[in-house]
């Protein structure tokens, strides 16, 4: 999700310019509270990126909590599309949770994903915190349920599905901390190579 160009040079407020400039905003609030933390960040920092004074910000978005809970909310969004598009893929059960992992890997390496890895909850409201632990508790369930699938049809071996789950999703969260797009290896690539390491050891001797 890239913006080219600051749409508030356009004093157009159809629709289409509405979602772009709340899109430019919370682009460059994310990309600010992952860099140098939520309580670092002000609001007249994101302003000032994009030419645009405070107020405009509440506008779009609200206070500063709201503009951080949308940030997170748009990066759980991103995993559960991801859950939702492998659980389409054709193979077997180890095949879609691939596919699931990977999708999961690459979402918290990019700019929304990384905020739901480091955005602790009490940095949110009460509602904001039922909320999105809601939404993570769906991805789980959703990681756990592949799991059992990929047992169930044999392509996977795994004693403790819970554990596996909780293995898997730390290992994968950690890359929203280290990885650098200006490595050598892109998002996807890289990954690829972690979700291959993980998934080594939950298959069957026979198939290795």
């Amino acid at each position: 999700m890239e913006v080219a160009a600051s749409p508030f040079r356009s004093t157009r407020t159809n629709e289409g310019e509405r979602r772009e400039k709340r899109t430019a905003l919370l682009l460059a609030a994310v990309r600010m509270f992952n860099e140098r933390g939520f309580h670092a960040t002000s609001l007249e920092d994101v302003a000032s990126s994009l030419g645009v004074t405070k107020p405009v910000i509440y506008h779009h978005l609200g206070n500063k909590e709201q503009v951080l809970f949308e940030c997170v909310r748009l990066g759980l969004e991103e995993l559960q599309h991801g859950a939702e598009g492998a659980k389409a893929t054709p193979g077997t059960g180890l095949d879609r949770l691939k596919t699931f992992l990977c999708s999961y890997a690459e979402s918290v390496m990019g700019d929304f994903g990384k905020c739901v890895i480091r955005t602790g909850d009490e940095l949110l409201s009460e509602q904001s915190r039922v909320d999105l632990r809601a939404q993570k508790g769906e991805i789980d369930h959703t990681l756990r349920a592949m799991i059992e699938d990929a047992v169930a049809d044999g392509s996977a071996k795994v004693s403790d599905v819970k554990l596996t789950a909780f293995a898997f999703a730390g290992a994968l969260n950690w890359p929203a901390r280290w990885y650098r797009p200006d490595g050598q290896l892109d998002r996807r690539d890289m990954a690829h190579r972690l979700v291959e390491v993980l998934c080594s050891g939950i298959m069957p001797h026979s198939a290795q």
